[in-house]
Formats: C-alpha cells, structure tokens, sequence
C-alpha cells in the first residue's frame, strides 16, 4: 500500500483547515435577541422610553430587542439581574443612575456598582419640579425659604420616600440656605399628588410628568424652581436652581442603558454607537421632550463620570444629614 507524501499530507490538512474554520468562529453579534431589563413597572415613563429605544434598536441592529420589566428596591432587584447575567451582549439594562450612585449609600447591594455594571450610554434626564400648593402663598423660593427662616419646620417638604432624590434635594436645599424644612415622605407619587392637591403641605419635589403639566397649568400647582441643568422648554419662566444660587441642589434623574461587566469591548463600542444614534433621531427626541425627558447621549467613559460625580455627592449628602432608608 502506497501512503501520501508528505507534501500531499500538508495539502490535505491545509484544506480541512480552511474548510472547518468557520465551524470553530464566533458568530457574529448580534444572532439573537436582546433583552433590556427595566428596573420599574410597565405603564411608567422609563417603561414607554425603554420600549422606543428598543423598537428603533431592533432596526438598527438587525434583531429583535425585547423589554422585561423587573421593578423593585429602588431599581436594583433589575440591575442586579443585569449584574448577573450573562456577559455577550444580549441582556441590557435600563434605569436611574440611583440604583450605582444612591442606593449603596444607604443598603447593602446586591451587586458590585463599580465592578458589576458597565455604564454603556446615558439616555435623557428627568427634571426635578419644586412645587407650591395651597398650603402657602409663597410666589417664588426666596419666598418659601423666608417663611422657612421665619418659622424653622413650618414649610413641609413632600417627597417620594426617604433616600430618594428629592429627599436629597431637601436636605442640601436646607443646608445651603440655613433653613429648616419638615419632611414628609410618601410611597411613590400617587397619593403624593393627591394629598397635594389638597394643601396637605406647602411644596413638593417631584418628576415632571404629564400629569403633573396640567395641574401646573389648571394654576392647583405652582413651580417654584427647576433641577434640571438648563430651563425647560414647557416652563421656560421658571428658574433652575442652579440659578438661584443652589447649584448642589439642581438634581436631576439620569437615565441610562447598562451591560454586565465582560461584554467584549467590540459589543459595547456597537451598542453606545447604535443608541447614540437613535437619541438623534428627530421622532424620537420629540417624543421624550413630550413629557419634559431631556434625551442625551454621549460616551460611556462620560457616563461613567457623571455616575462617579454624583455617587460622591450624595454619599457627601447623606452623611452630612444622617439620611437613612425607609
């Protein structure tokens, strides 16, 4: 029996080489579906943004982009979930930046904020409203801040629940102009508004919402200052509070898109660039701007700073007022 030379034998391996090498190659990203994790209920606002960043990234990408909502602990029970997940690009998660930059302040997390979750695109922010009721017939927030100087804990300040954002803004409002204010936390913002409505307390802080417009404009409600970093188109008469002298306490709730860490730096780079684009699309801006959500965008290494920024200035915060969670 005659065997192959030796060159032959080369020949041979060479072309079983060629031939079984796409067998053995990563597939393409993406292949499959992607899922984005939505740390808060359907029907919200950060729900209806989730859902049209995944419809225009299902076109751009090429798949399909599923939304899962996974609500509760603030937002972290769904970034902890994003956290966890596996590492490939396929499960995305959106939410608040207050799950990284407030949340581990205060309890003990589930997941490393620094090490767990990469910050992958900065999506819009949601302003925060200061608000007046009937309870008080300040004007503006010189006014409010006065009857607070006047009478330290007679101004009741509604928020949220206690950590949240506008309970931070309170406490650094109050810091920076040497007043006292009484807080009143509530549990989301539906009896919030209700018991607004009927002059349970002189003012709230709370997201500007469509909802919260129509009180504005039925006159039942009256903005006294903006957190927010410019003035908002809807109520462009009303100061940020940036410039009325409380630049600490012009927050506002940034939003964004996160991925686990591990997604190969290739997947990451696709993702910021695809959804950077869609925040440029013209129907989709008009659609946040709507209901008063400043889209954004920009790098991941920016995001990250912003996260960083306001991680140190709220760990500053709740030290300084000994805040702690409900």
């Amino acid at each position: 029996m005659k065997f192959p030379s030796r060159r032959t034998l080369l020949t041979i391996l060479a072309a079983l080489c060629v031939w079984s090498a796409p067998l053995h190659a990563e597939p393409a990203w993406p292949n499959k579906p992607v899922r984005i994790v939505v740390a808060y209920p359907s029907g919200g606002v950060s729900d209806a943004v989730a859902r049209i960043l995944a419809d225009k990234l299902a076109v751009q990408l090429g798949t399909p982009v599923l939304v899962e909502n996974k609500p509760g602990a603030s937002g972290s029970i769904g970034i902890d979930a994003v956290a966890k997940s596996a590492p490939d690009g396929y499960t995305l998660g959106f939410s608040a930046i207050s799950p990284l930059a407030l949340n581990p302040h205060l309890s003990k997390s589930p997941f490393d904020p620094a090490r767990d979750i990469v910050p992958l695109v900065s999506v819009m922010y949601s302003p925060v409203l200061l608000l007046a009721t009937s309870a008080t017939p300040a004007k503006d927030l010189r006014e409010l801040v006065q009857a607070a100087r006047a009478k330290p804990g007679a101004v009741r300040w509604a928020t949220s629940g206690s950590a949240s954002l506008g309970h931070i803004m309170l406490e650094q409002l109050g810091a920076l102009a040497k007043v006292e204010f009484t807080h009143v936390p509530y549990k989301g913002g539906g009896q919030q508004i209700t018991d607004a409505l009927g002059g349970q307390f002189e003012v709230l802080s709370i997201n500007s919402s469509s909802v919260i417009m129509q009180q504005i404009k039925a006159g039942k409600l009256r903005p006294l200052a903006v957190g927010a970093p410019t003035r908002l188109e809807t109520l462009p008469a009303v100061p940020t509070l940036s410039e009325l002298g409380y630049a600490p306490a012009n927050l506002s709730s940034l939003f964004g898109l996160f991925a686990p860490a591990g997604v190969p730096a290739p997947v990451l780079a696709r993702l910021n660039a695809e959804a950077n684009k869609v925040l440029t699309r013209r129907e989709v801006r008009e659609r946040l701007l709507s209901a008063d959500n400043v889209p954004t965008g920009g790098s991941t290494a920016e995001f990250a700073r912003q996260i960083a920024a306001e991680s140190d200035n709220n760990l500053r915060i709740i030290r300084a007022a000994a805040i702690k969670a409900d």
